[in-house]
C-alpha cells in the first residue's frame, strides 16, 4: 500500500502529528490503514487539511468546516463539481459573516467606554434597547 505517512503529511502541511490526529477525529481527513495498522494518507488529504487550515485562520469553526466538507469523497480527490458545491454552501455563511464584520467595523467606535452596561445605547448588540425586559447585562450576540 502506498500513500503518505503521518510524518510525511506533517512535513508537507507544517502541522504536528498530534494536530493531524485531531483533524482526523473531526472528520477532516480519513486515512486508510496498512497491514501493520499504520495510517496512510492520499494527496487529497493534503488538500483537505490545507482547506481546513485556511478556513480556521479566517475564523471558521472546525465543526463548520467538517460539516461543509462532509460530502466530499473520502478516499479520492474531489472533483471541480464537488468543490463547487462546498463553495456554494459556504458562500451563504461567509456572506453573513462578512455582513457581521462590516457592522462591527462600522459601529465599533460606539463601544468606546460602553462596556455593554449601557444597553440602551448599544448599536451592536442591543439596538434601541429591544431586550431590556430580559434583564441586566448583554443579552444578545451578533450571531443571533
Amino acid at each position: 500500500m502506498s500513500g503518505l505517512t503521518i510524518g510525511d503529511l506533517s512535513k508537507r502541511t507544517g502541522l504536528a502529528v498530534s494536530a493531524i490526529r485531531f483533524y482526523e477525529t473531526h472528520g477532516i481527513v480519513h486515512p486508510v490503514r496498512n497491514a501493520g495498522g499504520h495510517r496512510r494518507y492520499g494527496a487529497h488529504d493534503l488538500r483537505r487539511l490545507s482547506f481546513a487550515m485556511i478556513a480556521q485562520k479566517l475564523g471558521i469553526a472546525l465543526a463548520d468546516i467538517a460539516a461543509h466538507i462532509a460530502h466530499l469523497p473520502i478516499h479520492k480527490a474531489p472533483s471541480k463539481e464537488d468543490w463547487s458545491r462546498v463553495s456554494k454552501d459556504m458562500r451563504k455563511d461567509l456572506n453573513v459573516r462578512i455582513s457581521q464584520l462590516e457592522l462591527l467595523r462600522d459601529r465599533l467606535d460606539g463601544c468606546i467606554g460602553c462596556g455593554c452596561l449601557s444597553l440602551d445605547s448599544c448599536a451592536l448588540y442591543n439596538p434601541d434597547d429591544i431586550r431590556a425586559d430580559e434583564g441586566a447585562g448583554p443579552r444578545s450576540l451578533i450571531a443571533d
